[in-house]
């Protein structure tokens, strides 16, 4: 009887031990999924969507397709609403993405991209090259660095013509 008690113990601590551990989740699927959330924001022309993805920070740094550098979230903001007021029927594929966990508070995404978009009413096809940082901040993996690169860039004028815009 006293064996069976004991036996009854064991088991009632390895179960409890089982159904208390917290599941993990994997960081590269997290970071995967915030890069899908950029990249449904961008085909939907959702400025908010698309920004929701970066640290809400002054030294949030893109450099952008065009040679261009932009710091901060809000001016990214800003620039992206302005554009995205005309800007309709985007079609972006991303092929060979690469998610890479560099720690357990940092990895980047890159890939190939291939956009084409109106703006303005006149169509514009791009591709190039994409590299994301991320930074986990608190529980949420954030976009702190955004570099993209033409395939092709033309040396006399942006990539998009619309990236030709006052305030860009």
């Amino acid at each position: 009887m006293k064996n069976f008690a004991i036996f009854g113990l064991i088991i009632l601590t390895l179960t409890f031990t089982a159904f208390g551990q917290k599941t993990k989740t994997d960081p590269a699927k997290d970071v995967r999924a915030v890069f899908d959330r950029l990249i449904d924001g961008i085909k939907t022309v959702d400025v908010e969507k698309v920004m929701s993805v970066y640290e809400k920070g002054d030294r949030t740094l893109f450099f952008n397709n065009n040679g261009s550098a932009t710091i901060g979230w809000q001016n990214m903001y800003d620039n992206r609403k302005n554009l995205y007021t005309n800007t309709a029927n985007v079609s972006l594929e991303t092929t060979g993405v690469r998610v890479e966990i560099l720690s357990p508070t940092s990895a980047y995404v890159s890939c190939k991209w291939k956009q084409s978009q109106e703006y303005k009413g006149k169509l514009e096809t791009a591709s190039g090259r994409m590299t994301l940082v991320l930074k986990k901040i608190g529980k949420e993996w954030k976009v702190v660095h955004l570099h993209t690169s033409p395939d092709n860039p033309d040396t006399t004028r942006p990539v998009f013509p619309s990236e030709k815009e006052s305030g860009n």
